[in-house]
């Protein structure tokens, strides 16, 4: 009796723990005038909460169709090549060619020509300018040749920042699509199975997982002049406490992870410690997401959620496997309840043999 009451007594009196039990979660919950919603994963929540955005480029992106390599923009460099049939040419001599190499189309889509005057190129193709030029040159020289070569410029350009070649690359035939282009601008060096793809243009932003866009044609959007491009790793994160063979801030090792992928990923359960029935994510859900679970329409605002895992339970393992993981989520597993029992009697059995181990020695020198 006396031995049941001390270790009450050291039970009572706080021991080391990584955090509340069961029970005191529990105890924190809305139905019990807390401030969180504590839900037990069932099929019902694994598919309210599985709609999570997906990443990937919407209508506004997909419905873009690939640039007409032949157009002259603004800001493109062309090269005017002009033949003449005359001794004394306007421009040459006979047969010679003369070269108007690098003429760079202006803001408002003009060039100069001499003799030709201020000339539209933007909009046209090279064809439909060597026209153009031949049609104004014409009147002051006979029949004279011109050949229009075009450059991609500034005009036709994107730009490409992050774990690649970063720089600015001009969009020609080969490079008219997002693969091609990270392609030439030197590929990534972060794991493709990691690696986010962001595509910025105006106002608009599009995200695609670097494998999707390679797995996918319809991933693999047609790029316009200046796109922004923004190749990185990615680092959403999620928190594990409690008893798990790991208590770290983890980064997402993959695009998508469930929790039983989360649970091995830190090292399983600690076999001595977990409570295999008391296993939570910690969650601030949005407004959509809160009703969706709870089956309501009257949130407006986030909310705090508890989804509560029991391993035990026939299914449990296949819900584990089911529910995912987001960007933020804490999982924390409980102790088992009969933890803070045993060390409870680690302690008074250490204390036990101390006191013996002292009491023998005090007879020793006593000579008792």
């Amino acid at each position: 009796m006396a031995l049941f009451v001390l270790a009450f007594a050291v039970s009572s009196c706080g021991l080391p723990r990584p955090g509340p039990n069961k029970r005191e979660i529990f105890a924190g919950s809305v139905q019990k005038q807390g401030n969180a919603y504590i839900v037990s994963v069932n099929d019902r929540v694994v598919q309210a909460t599985e709609s999570a955005p997906n990443v990937g480029f919407n209508g506004k992106f997909l419905k873009a169709g690939r640039l007409g390599t032949d157009t002259i923009r603004a800001g493109d460099i062309l090269i005017v090549t002009i033949y003449e049939n005359v001794e004394d040419g306007l421009l040459g001599t006979a047969g010679a060619p003369s070269s108007l190499t690098e003429l760079q189309v202006d803001q408002t889509g003009h060039i100069f020509v001499p003799y030709a005057g201020r000339v539209r190129a933007a909009g046209n193709t090279p064809e439909a300018l060597r026209q153009v030029i031949t049609r104004k040159l014409d009147t002051q020289t006979p029949d004279p040749q011109v050949i229009v070569a075009r450059s991609a410029g500034d005009g036709s350009t994107v730009s490409i920042v992050g774990s690649a070649g970063q720089g600015v690359f001009p969009i020609k035939a080969s490079t008219r699509t997002l693969s091609t282009m990270i392609a030439a601008a030197g590929g990534v060096t972060t794991d493709p199975e990691n690696t986010r793809v962001t595509v910025i243009r105006g106002q608009h932003k599009g995200t695609v997982w670097l494998e999707d866009l390679y797995q996918s044609n319809k991933q693999d959007i047609s790029l316009r002049p200046n796109d922004r491009i923004l190749i990185q790793e990615d680092k959403r994160r999620f928190t594990a406490l409690g008893a798990t063979g790991s208590q770290s801030l983890v980064e997402f090792p993959a695009p998508t992870m469930s929790a039983i992928e989360a649970i091995a990923f830190l090292g399983g359960l600690n076999s001595s410690l977990a409570d295999p029935t008391g296993i939570f994510i910690f969650r601030d859900e949005t407004a959509e997401y809160a009703n969706r679970v709870l089956g309501r329409d009257d949130f407006k605002t986030s909310k705090r959620f508890a989804y509560v895992l029991d391993l035990t339970e026939p299914t449990g393992v296949f819900l584990g496997r089911d529910f995912q993981i987001r960007d933020g989520d804490t999982i924390y597993v409980t102790e088992a309840p009969y933890v803070q029992w045993t060390k409870t009697l680690s302690i008074l059995t250490s204390s036990i043999g101390t006191a013996s181990t002292v009491s023998s020695a005090t007879s020793g020198l006593t000579g008792g």
